[in-house]
């Protein structure tokens, strides 16, 4: 199997500005990143950013890095544009890999690349794992997804969906027994051409709601394969205590 990964890696991140160079354990977060990518198998690995420092930075490492503009809403518009100019072909599978999963297993990246490979009628392909805790059901930093029976995504929704009628009715404290709620795992894997449609679609109206562009997807028509991940997705860094807690995991594998 044959795959391109692209690191979207944007340095003026809203809620902590720098994010791709901050350090963690003696490096930035964005080599992290990289060296999970390089343990996936893919053929290639590339870089996105709008700022020269991330560049200069990620090409001192030994990275591929592609300049894109500074314009771009989302992380798939800035790969629509490398896949342009890096010449990705639009039957070649491209996988989305943000810059703030430094601890993102390689498993994970295999795992979405060679799902979309098999399943040759879908354009893009997703991960989730199970929610175990009803705080995070409620959670609408936590993204749900449920699915059909061949494990196509009917929806996404920052809102504890399915609703539980009946157990929420008696008790919105415990998890319901009539539901197994899953957690969107914001790893993607595309086929190129596909991406290049997808910013030609304008932002959907359930998308301007909910802050989900996975949403566009589903608004024209399309399908989203959602595998259930082989194994823990790791920590995430969107706030400044996910830095600290990343860290501390960090710096105690550095250690050993």
């Amino acid at each position: 199997m044959s795959f391109t990964i692209v690191i979207p890696a944007r340095f003026d991140s809203s809620r902590l500005p720098g994010k791709p160079l901050m350090d963690i354990a003696g490096k930035p977060m964005i080599e992290w990143t990289w060296q999970q990518a390089k343990k996936s198998g893919a053929e290639r690995i590339i870089i996105a950013t709008e700022c020269e420092n991330v560049k200069a930075v990620c090409e001192a490492f030994g990275a591929e890095v592609c300049l894109t503009g500074n314009h771009h809403q989302s992380g798939t518009e800035r790969i629509a544009e490398v896949i342009d100019l890096s010449g990705i072909s639009g039957d070649d599978i491209v996988v989305n890999v943000q810059g703030d999963e430094p601890m993102l297993p390689p498993e994970l990246i295999h795992q979405v690349a060679e799902g979309l490979e098999i399943h040759h009628d879908i354009s893009m392909a997703t991960l989730c794992e199970p929610i175990n805790d009803i705080q995070t059901v409620f959670d609408s930093n936590a993204v749900k997804v449920y699915r059909d029976f061949a494990n196509r995504a009917i929806s996404f929704s920052r809102a504890p969906l399915p609703w539980s009628r009946d157990s929420f009715a008696e008790d919105n404290k415990t998890l319901p027994e009539n539901w197994a709620y899953k957690r969107h795992i914001g790893l993607y894997a595309y086929r190129a051409g596909f991406v290049k449609q997808y910013v030609a679609w304008p932002e959907c109206e359930l998308e301007r709601v909910e802050k989900l562009e996975q949403l566009r997807v589903l608004w024209h028509g399309e399908k989203i394969l959602v595998l259930d991940a082989l194994c823990d997705a790791g920590v995430g860094v969107d706030t400044a205590e996910d830095l600290e807690k990343v860290r501390t995991l960090l710096s105690d594998i550095s250690a050993e």
